[in-house]
C-alpha cells in the first residue's frame, strides 16, 4: 500500500508539471506606410484626413478574418498595436505626404485649428482577407472642400495577394503587408483627386 500511494503522489506531481500554464505573448502589430520616403518640401496641398468610419466587426483590438461560410474568426494573440481607424488615418496621411511632397497632410487630430482647405473622408465596407488568400479593401472616398459645396464620393476596390512571410516570424506579418498595400494604392488613387 505504502508503495502505491508513493508511486500516485509521483504520479500526481508529475502531471501537475505538465498542466502548468504556458505564456504565451500577443504579437502586437502595426500598420506602416510601403511607399518610399522623401521628405516633403511643399506647402501645399493642405489637407486633413479624417478617421475613416469602418463596419462595426473591426472596431476591435484583435485582428478578425472572415471565413468562406460567413464566420468570423477571431486572433486573440494578434491584436493592433493602435486602434485600427487611427491607424489607417496615419498611414494615409503619410502616403499622401511621401506621393505629393507636402508638409500640410495630417491626420485631422493632428491640426490645432482649421489650418487645411480639404478633408479626405473614407468609408470602409470590407479591409480584411478573403477566402482566396488575397485581401479586400472596398470603400468609398472623397476630398471634402472646408471652403463649401459637397465632393461626391467615390468607390475604391483593390484585392491584394496575401504571401507568406514566414521570416518575419508571425504568420500574420504577410496579411499586414498587404494592407499597407491595399492602403497605398488608395492613398495613389485619392492623391489625383487633390
Amino acid at each position: 500500500m505504502k508503495n502505491f500511494a508513493m508511486a500516485a503522489t509521483a504520479a500526481l506531481l508529475s502531471s501537475c508539471s505538465l498542466l502548468v500554464p504556458v505564456e504565451d505573448d500577443p504579437v502586437r502589430h502595426l500598420l506602416d506606410s510601403p511607399l518610399s520616403n522623401r521628405t516633403p518640401t511643399a506647402a501645399s496641398p493642405s489637407v486633413a484626413v479624417a478617421k475613416p468610419s469602418l463596419p462595426p466587426y473591426l472596431e476591435r483590438v484583435e485582428l478578425i478574418t472572415r471565413t468562406g461560410d460567413g464566420r468570423l474568426e477571431v486572433h486573440e494573440k494578434n491584436l493592433w498595436s493602435e486602434p485600427l481607424d487611427a491607424g489607417i488615418t496615419r498611414v494615409v496621411a503619410d502616403n499622401l505626404r511621401r506621393l505629393t511632397g507636402s508638409t500640410n497632410i495630417q491626420p485631422s487630430s493632428n491640426f490645432v485649428a482649421r489650418e487645411y482647405t480639404s478633408l479626405v473622408e473614407i468609408r470602409i465596407e470590407r479591409f480584411d482577407p478573403e477566402p482566396d488568400g488575397s485581401l479586400l479593401l472596398e470603400c468609398t472616398w472623397k476630398v471634402q472642400p472646408i471652403g463649401g459645396g459637397d465632393a461626391a464620393p467615390k468607390a475604391f476596390r483593390t484585392k491584394v495577394q496575401v504571401t507568406e512571410q514566414e521570416s518575419l516570424g508571425n504568420p500574420m506579418a504577410g496579411r499586414i503587408v498587404a494592407m499597407n498595400e491595399a492602403l497605398a494604392q488608395l492613398s495613389r488613387s485619392i492623391a489625383k483627386g487633390l
